[in-house]
């Protein structure tokens, strides 16, 4: 039996539900790491739909409390539907553009070295907006009114770019936008069920005659781990910000990114091949 499907499986499940919810971009790390290990071609298109899915699971299971309230209270209560409302209105603007440009963005944006660069800018802005000062106008996710979720909806288009985060794009945005610390991690948590498994759901209607059989055993590991790991990253990030700033995250981006262009610029790594989606 060739173990190296599962352990390439294991290797980006990992990486998946690390990354995910953390501002230093889950689709950059997937594409740089599937490059060094040589998983690519269509394939790999199916199973991360796959790893995806497993990570926001892991999110709906952790706030599955706060998403039954919402769901029992929607028909009556206001502020349940303002909440929804809220993350429709975020939802939008990357959905809509996402399927207008998704083909342009995976032809010419998906590939390593695009991430770097988008990792070393992403980190340059989190380090400006967390050395700016913080006018905090909402606490709690619930104090959210459909401004700041717009805005936040529009911060997350930059994520579409590679290597830019949709975590880091909204909790970024949030904080510029006047969310609390706290605020701003949860709804960027909130609204990437709606927008990952609207992407899932795109992704695996147009790829379905990729899903195969034989590839259940690798796909499982992959969802197995994104979704452990992923509970894992989510849990210990929001110990994390309620006594530090992403400012720490920021210099990861940019030494990650400035590394990737060392070595392709020594020559060390041939980055050309972008595996991870071709």
């Amino acid at each position: 039996m060739d173990y190296w499907p599962l352990i390439q499986a294991l290797l980006l499940g990992v990486v998946e539900g690390l990354t995910e919810f953390l501002p230093v971009s889950s689709t950059g790390h997937q594409i740089v790491v599937a490059d060094l290990i040589g998983f690519g071609g269509e394939r790999a298109k199916a199973f991360n739909i796959i790893i995806q899915l497993g990570a926001i699971l892991a999110v709906v299971w952790e706030y599955r409390a706060k998403i039954l309230e919402v769901v029992v209270q929607l028909p009556r209560e206001r502020a349940a539907q303002r909440f929804t409302a809220n993350l429709l209105l975020a939802f939008l603007p990357a959905a809509v553009l996402g399927v207008a440009f998704s083909d342009l963005i995976q032809a010419y944006l998906f590939n390593p070295l695009t991430v770097a660069a988008a990792l070393v800018a992403g980190g340059v802005a989190i380090l400006w907006a967390e050395g700016r000062e913080h006018a905090v106008e909402v606490e709690e996710v619930d104090a959210m009114d459909w401004h700041h979720a717009l805005k936040v909806g529009c911060a997350q288009c930059l994520a579409l770019v590679p290597g830019t985060s949709r975590s880091g794009a909204t909790i970024i945005g949030g904080l510029l936008f006047g969310l609390s610390r706290r605020a701003a991690t949860e709804f960027s948590f909130f609204l990437a069920m709606p927008t990952m498994v609207g992407a899932a759901v795109y992704s695996g209607y147009k790829y379905r005659a990729l899903f195969e059989r034989a590839d259940l055993p690798v796909f499982a590991l992959g969802f197995v781990t994104s979704f452990v790991f992923a509970m894992i990253a989510v849990r210990a990030l929001l110990k994390f910000v309620a006594s530090h700033s992403y400012a720490v995250f920021a210099w990861y981006r940019i030494g990650f990114g400035l590394l990737i262009l060392a070595t392709w610029q020594l020559a060390l790594i041939d980055w050309s091949g972008a595996a991870a989606v071709h």
